[in-house]
């Protein structure tokens, strides 16, 4: 399945957080934080904000980003790719 988002909204594929701590603690599933990087699989072409101001997208596809903690929609496109639909306005930093 192919996603293609619509307006100001970005697709990104969260990049895992480390099992382990600097010092070697392994760290349970449960336990894991919401990862916050990820990298951007597909950008919307924009669109016109409630004030009729254009939202020009600052992002592209393959930038690393970091986003907010619990923004988002997760999406299951199969087994094995999970990806999150976040708005432009939910990533925080390009990560470079």
């Amino acid at each position: 399945m192919k996603l293609k988002p619509l307006g100001d909204r970005v697709v990104l594929k969260p990049i895992e957080a480390e099992e382990t701590t600097a010092s070697g603690i392994v760290i349970p599933g449960k336990e894991k934080e919401k990862p916050q990087q990820a990298e951007v699989i597909a950008v919307g072409p924009g669109g016109v904000n409630s004030d009729g101001k254009e939202i020009k997208m600052e992002v592209k596809k393959g930038q690393k980003v970091i986003y907010s903690k619990y923004s988002g929609t997760d999406v299951e496109l199969d087994d094995k790719n999970k990806v999150i639909i976040v708005k432009q306005s939910d990533i925080l930093a390009v990560i470079e």
